[in-house]
């Protein structure tokens, strides 16, 4: 690999140019004094990669010193130690294989819109694995207890849980879909929607940008469940039909669940409508005839009045510092959590109580792995204890909320990508695309 050069080679990332105080952001800002580069055609794939794309998860100790010493976020002045997405972002780019990487798609990595859409996929599918767990020990304990009304109560209450996780993710991604707000030079069409549509450089744009997601979420939530994670992920985006990973799979995981998880999991705004007519789960969310609190879909970008509880656990899980989620109590993964307890690859150090422990009385039953391969493996194992605690949602308000006279337009505070990681990746992918 071009960056597994002596550090001789690796230009300072501040060279060339002068630094400004920007007052917009409240910080110095670096401008480059060397004309711009002309922009290189990169070879593209010329199918979309709907195949197996397998990340490296056996990075070894040279690799990660090198990690830690170009590519790893830099902490400021009195900033707190924690987690962000950012980091496991930089991980997921960092064992990314290369013929999947582009400008286009770590610009797209560093737009806030897409940090809110990774934190809101990440609580969302969290969300569903607990959930799944729960389901399953309440089908099991159906042999030997009988069903009462309050089962129905609560389990609506799962179901309307997921449906509002999933519509906080529909509404980042239909935003990406139209060219909203800071995605409008990713559409299709071109920032002004003029043009001819790229539909096939957007579908292979498309694939790779899912998987990377993917990758980030199974990293954000302790590299545990990745099939799951995979199959739910690629259900809800493109629906049951064209799930290729479950046609690659044939797992056969929604005909396997009993009637009352298929109710809850999957939730009531499933459409079943012919395959040239189908939309995805996420899109049938945003449309359902079911009550929906409409400042949900301004959430993270619009300020709302006299927000809620539920409100504002969301808003912060999606859209707030992520430094403030542990003193709030909400639970987002490894996300917020201290960074010294977690190694250079975001796997967590063992405890004194497991270092005394044999490697032999360690379980290796599976959360599912991606493959057969020795990494998969490592995917695979259980981790000895749990790492974060279960997510708990406060209650929705018994009171429908119905349209106000206007709508609010005083926009929220937008938390910016970090500029400098973007650059970071950015060079680094001119070294591996152009090493000589």
């Amino acid at each position: 690999m071009a960056d597994d050069e002596d550090e001789g080679g690796f230009g300072g990332l501040y060279e060339d140019g002068h630094w400004f105080w920007d007052d917009a952001t409240e910080a110095l800002v670096f401008i480059s004094d060397l004309p711009p580069k002309p922009v290189e055609a990169i070879q593209i794939p010329i199918k979309a990669p709907t195949g197996t794309i397998e990340f490296r998860d056996d990075v070894d100790l040279i690799e990660q010193i090198r990690f830690r010493r170009r590519y790893q976020r830099k902490l400021k002045p009195g900033q707190a130690d924690i987690i962000t997405i950012q980091d496991v972002k930089d991980i997921a780019l960092y064992t990314a294989p290369v013929n999947i990487l582009s400008p286009m798609l770590i610009n797209m990595l560093h737009l806030p819109t897409t940090e809110r859409f990774i934190r809101a996929l990440v609580l969302c599918c969290q969300y569903y694995l607990q959930i799944a767990d729960e389901m399953a020990n309440r089908i099991i304990e159906l042999e030997t207890k009988v069903r009462t009304p309050q089962c129905e109560t609560v389990e609506n209450e799962f179901r309307d849980n997921l449906s509002d996780l999933r519509l906080l993710v529909a509404k980042e991604y239909s935003t990406m879909l139209i060219g909203g707000n800071d995605t409008k030079k990713f559409h299709h069409m071109g920032p002004q929607k003029k043009r001819r549509s790229l539909s096939d450089k957007d579908a292979r744009f498309f694939e790779t940008l899912l998987r990377v997601c993917v990758q980030i979420v199974w990293l954000a939530l302790g590299r545990k469940s990745f099939n799951q994670i995979e199959l739910e992920v690629n259900r809800v985006f493109k629906s049951e039909i064209f799930n290729a990973v479950e046609h690659n799979l044939h797992t056969g995981y929604i005909a396997k669940m009993a009637k009352e998880e298929r109710a809850v999991l999957l939730g009531h705004c499933v459409r079943r409508d012919k395959k040239l007519n189908t939309r995805s789960p996420l899109m049938n969310e945003v449309f359902c005839h079911r009550e929906i609190d409409y400042r949900l879909l301004g959430l993270g970008v619009i300020k709302c009045f006299q927000p809620t509880p539920r409100l504002l656990y969301l808003v912060h899980a999606v859209a707030g510092p992520e430094e403030k989620l542990s003193e709030l109590g909400i639970v987002l993964g490894i996300i917020g959590m201290s960074r010294s307890t977690f190694d250079t690859m975001l796997r967590p150090l063992p405890t004194a109580s497991e270092t005394g422990k044999s490697k032999a009385s360690v379980s290796t039953q599976s959360y599912g792995s991606k493959s057969s391969t020795s990494s998969s493996m490592r995917k695979s194992q259980l981790v000895a204890q749990k790492l974060y605690s279960n997510i708990i949602l406060p209650r929705k308000e018994s009171r429908i909320v119905f349209f106000p006279p206007h709508f609010p337009d005083e926009s929220e505070e937008i938390r910016p990508c970090s500029e400098t990681q973007r650059r970071r990746w950015q060079n680094r992918l001119q070294r591996l695309l152009h090493p000589h």
